[in-house]
């Protein structure tokens, strides 16, 4: 398994643009593929339709990716660093703790709801391609720990807190952005939203 891992991603470095030209019809097909993939689903997405999307010649996808499967799995990595951008930029800087927690999300349902396709694309990403669902949960659940550990740090947060508990708190942050920002049947605001998170993780994870 590691020496597949490892050749899937030599290819994908082989492929990796290294022109700006490159790097912007590269960004094109992403975002082609990510409107297709979130419209059609994997099974019923086509290179072609991809390319004919992003405007690209057919021949030049091949330039890029190897196939359906690898602009899918990029497709996954690429969306789950969107998050990390956006939940990081959303933060405000001078937050502590429940404060961060707070913004983080409210950031996180603010990017749903302009980028819907995501649970779509990553809810697939397990039947598709299981390592890269595997990571977009894993590597967000340690961004959460991470915040975790440094509001225990800070003397706020319980000292006691660990990987369960982030995971417990992205579970929350999944769920709400699939009924308020996925579903948004009442048009809810990701601050309300947010804040209501807030007030059930300061009863669950304050020091006392």
């Amino acid at each position: 398994m590691g020496t597949e891992n490892s050749a899937k991603e030599a290819a994908r470095e082989a492929r990796m643009p290294r022109t700006e030209r490159g790097k912007r019809t590269r960004r094109k097909l992403l975002n082609a593929a990510q409107a297709e993939f979130g419209e059609r689903g994997f099974a019923e997405t086509s290179i072609s339709g991809i390319t004919r999307r992003a405007n690209v010649a057919l021949g030049s996808f091949y330039t890029y990716f190897e196939s359906k499967e690898s602009i899918f799995r990029d497709l996954v990595r690429d969306m789950s660093e969107q998050v990390r951008v956006e939940v990081s930029k959303g933060v405000d800087p001078e937050a502590q703790s429940f404060g961060i927690e707070q913004s983080a999300l409210a950031a996180f349902l603010r990017f749903v709801k302009a980028n819907k396709a995501i649970y779509r694309i990553i809810d697939e990403a397990e039947f598709v391609d299981p390592e890269s669902y595997r990571l977009h949960y894993k590597s967000t659940a340690a961004r959460i720990l991470g915040r975790l550990k440094a509001g225990s740090e800070s003397g706020v947060f319980r000292d006691d807190l660990e990987e369960a508990h982030a995971w417990a708190v992205m579970g929350m942050n999944v769920f709400l952005g699939l009924r308020y920002a996925v579903w948004d049947e009442d048009g809810d605001d990701p601050d309300r939203v947010s804040a209501i998170a807030r007030s059930l993780l300061e009863h669950g994870l304050a020091r006392r």
